[in-house]
């Protein structure tokens, strides 16, 4: 028996041995790939080409051309097709690596849609992101799909950015602890995870894809360590980012794809291009005068996969112009080799179709995305109107063009098109069954609200917003614009092509809602902070919903009437206006001042902040040293009247290091569910690496220095602080 079938050897083994019997042109397409948008269609038969054994999945494009959602046992069916036409082809029987999006649930039609990972951030609560992450990763698994182009774990420090939604917020340690937990969830079910985009992926203003401004240290202290973890985790792959950083696109640095990540890191999986992303190092980046050598600048630098179509053509150019060896061919198609053995592809690389049906989204998995919705949203205002007692509403007011939208949004969200299942509510589609006909609900446009809100019990305004991939914001009030979009690359530069046409004023509907009614919420459905200060002076209540999922419309209505307590947190600051941008917690002091003449320099609501139903009392607070780390014990009491949760946040301001720290810094935060009345005693370690910082040659380690530790419940509501001094990488306290 050849080794590559020997079940009993490493996955390394036996992708070297298979690496030794194939030819040049077959190691080559183990690195090419190809997307197909119509698969029902003669595209599909037209464009395939059967002899790399590699192609990757169409999948998550199924529904661009298509008008009808696809059963999952079709997903299934067509990917079982794509994948034994390849092993038939190929004459070892190579399988593809089946791939597609998965951020918040598997991408296409009828499967589990979760609530944005920004929203998941905000649950504190990496164990539930762990379950969510699990269950996509058995659905994906169920279709064929055995790679995911996530978690996003680029910290967003710039709202502006239109893919924060897809983020999981600004603090280093909670991107870090979610992007984890995501990972392991994928790789739990064989499942590729493959975090992305690979290195800073933004600039000034939030521009997407931009080239970084990020120092070195910058980037070691924020925007590498949440990728560290998830490979920590055993992520196997990454993608690598469209920008420049210091001078050189992502996905043709040494220094990153190389030096940091495999010699500094022993990262030992395969990396991907974003879409275009080779291609971009000449067509954008103009690194090279053509593709075929932007291709080999790519693999030579550490890339092993461009993706997303047929790069055989330039990887096999670079060969015959000297751009490329065979060594290094035989590097990029042993990592790809070895993962498809490490995830058992060859040993079963088809899925059952018939069962798949009655699993995708089966009870048990949106009793899961309810659960998810009720715990990520965020309370931010509320003057003694919620929650909302439902025998006592006989008419409710619904406004705002988020009523009657299923609350999933646009990013990633099943097939492109949006993502649909019959049996999904919008807000004022669960309103109706929640009262059943109890209450009469009474809609309008906006306009209507000053004649239709007087005569109402309740109202309710909930939020559309304009933002996502391609939709950078250069303000973040509400929106007011509908626009239809014609982006084009001029130069290197993504040109918008935006026609504007007037849409609703959602600020000056809101602000004559609350005129004409104070017992009133405003529901925030978006996906990154937006600009409140111009009515929220106005409103009783406020609450950040996010885009929440399938399950969402329930969740929020839930929390309304005091069925469910809020317990989310702000993953992100919110800022009073677009001129504080960027607006982050854990900034480094100035020499002088951070404020301008318009404002105190602090944001409308702190990072961590989130109010409930109940109220918390946290006391008999102590601490003490224990193997070469730091416990903090407290009693946490609930002196409310309703079941709710609270998160204690530790955060750390740091001196006397050489070098200049944040303000402030999150190091561990536990959430603490408690009933009505009850009272627990808990307790929160820092171990050693929190007080771990880079020296002044970027070094890292447990160097000297005078530490703050506070205890509170908001990086601005502080409640206790002591301080910790490390003296030769040993922790004490004075």
């Amino acid at each position: 028996m050849e080794k590559y079938k020997d079940i009993t050897l490493s996955p390394g083994e036996r992708a070297a041995d298979l690496l030794s019997r194939m030819t040049l042109e077959e190691k080559v397409f183990q690195l090419s790939s190809q997307i197909i948008f119509d698969v029902f269609g003669d595209e599909y038969k037209q464009k395939r080409d059967f002899r790399s054994g590699s192609f990757r999945n169409p999948g998550h494009f199924m529904h661009c051309k298509d008008k009808k959602t696809s059963k999952p046992s079709e997903v299934a069916r067509f990917i079982n097709e794509d994948v034994r036409k390849s092993v038939e082809a190929s004459r070892f029987g190579i399988p593809p690596i089946e791939n597609g999006e998965a951020l918040h649930g598997a991408q296409w039609g009828m499967a589990t849609c979760f609530p944005q990972p920004i929203a998941l951030s905000a649950t504190f609560d990496p164990e539930l992101v762990s379950g969510v992450a699990d269950i996509i990763g058995k659905e994906v698994a169920a279709a064929g799909v055995r790679q995911v182009f996530a978690p996003v774990v680029n910290v967003s420090r710039d709202c502006r950015w239109g893919r924060t939604m897809e983020t999981f917020g600004e603090d280093v340690l909670l991107c870090s602890d979610m992007g984890e937990a995501m990972c392991r969830g994928f790789q739990n079910n064989g499942v590729i995870a493959t975090p992305k985009h690979f290195a800073d992926n933004y600039a000034d203003g939030g521009r997407d894809s931009n080239e970084s401004h990020s120092s070195w240290r910058t980037l070691y202290e924020v925007y590498l360590p949440p990728f560290k973890r998830c490979f920590d985790a055993g992520a196997m792959s990454v993608m690598a980012a469209y920008n420049a950083v210091d001078g050189v696109p992502c996905s043709c640095s040494g220094k990153l794809l190389t030096e940091i990540l495999r010699e500094k890191w022993g990262f030992d999986g395969f990396v991907v291009s974003d879409y275009g992303g080779v291609e971009d190092v000449y067509r954008a980046h103009h690194i090279t005068d053509g593709e075929a050598k932007a291709t080999a600048a790519c693999i030579k630098a550490g890339l092993d996969t461009p993706l997303p179509n047929r790069s055989d053509k330039n990887v096999l150019e670079a060969l015959e112009k000297g751009y490329l060896t065979e060594e290094d061919i035989d590097r990029a198609a042993g990592r790809v080799l070895k993962a498809k053995f490490e995830i058992g592809l060859f040993d079963k690389p088809y899925v059952d179709e018939e069962s798949i049906d009655a699993f995708i989204r089966c009870d048990a998995h949106k009793r899961a995305a309810l659960h998810a919705a009720r715990e990520c949203m965020v309370l931010l205002k509320n003057e003694g109107v919620l929650p909302f007692e439902k025998s006592k509403v006989k008419k409710i007011g619904v406004f705002g063009g988020g009523a009657d939208d299923v609350p999933v949004g646009d990013n990633y969200s099943g097939p492109y098109g949006g993502w649909r299942a019959d049996d999904a509510f919008t807000p004022l589609g669960y309103l109706k069954a929640f009262f059943g006909g109890g209450a009469e609900i009474v809609t309008g446009a906006d306009a209507e609200i000053p004649e239709k809100a007087p005569g109402c019990d309740i109202c309710l305004y909930f939020t559309k917003m304009l933002e996502g991939e391609g939709r950078d914001r250069c303000n973040i009030r509400l929106s007011r614009e509908k626009r239809t979009v014609d982006i084009e690359s001029k130069g290197g530069m993504i040109v918008d092509q935006a026609k504007v046409q007037d849409g609703a004023d959602q600020e000056a509907a809101i602000i004559k809602m609350a005129k004409a009614n104070k017992n009133s919420a405003v529901i925030l459905l978006n996906g990154a902070p937006v600009d409140m200060t111009p009515w929220i002076d106005s409103v009783s209540a406020v609450l950040e919903a996010w885009y929440p999922g399938e399950q969402g419309a329930q969740a929020i209505c839930e929390i309304l009437f005091g069925l469910v307590n809020p317990s989310g947190k702000l993953p992100m600051s919110f800022p009073k206006s677009v001129g504080q941008l960027p607006l982050y917690y854990s900034y480094k002091p100035s020499g002088r001042g951070y404020h301008y003449n318009e404002n105190d320099g602090m944001p409308l609501y702190a990072f961590g902040f989130g109010l409930s139903y109940s109220g918390f009392m946290i006391g008999n607070v102590s601490h003490h040293i224990e193997n070469d780390g730091l416990v903090i014990e407290y009693d946490i009491e609930n002196h409310g009247e309703y079941e709710g949760a609270e998160v204690v946040q530790i955060y750390l301001q740091s001196g006397n290091c050489g070098v200049v720290r944040p303000v402030s810094e999150l190091k561990a935060y536990k959430k603490t569910r408690l009933e009505a009345g009850e009272k627990k005693h808990a307790a929160i370690k820092l171990d050693g690496g929190s007080f771990c910082y880079y020296n002044s040659e970027l070094e890292y380690g447990m160097f000297d220095g005078d530490h703050t530790v506070k205890l509170g419940t908001s990086c601005t509501d502080i409640l206790y602080s002591f301080d910790v001094f490390v003296r030769n990488g040993k922790l004490s306290i004075k």
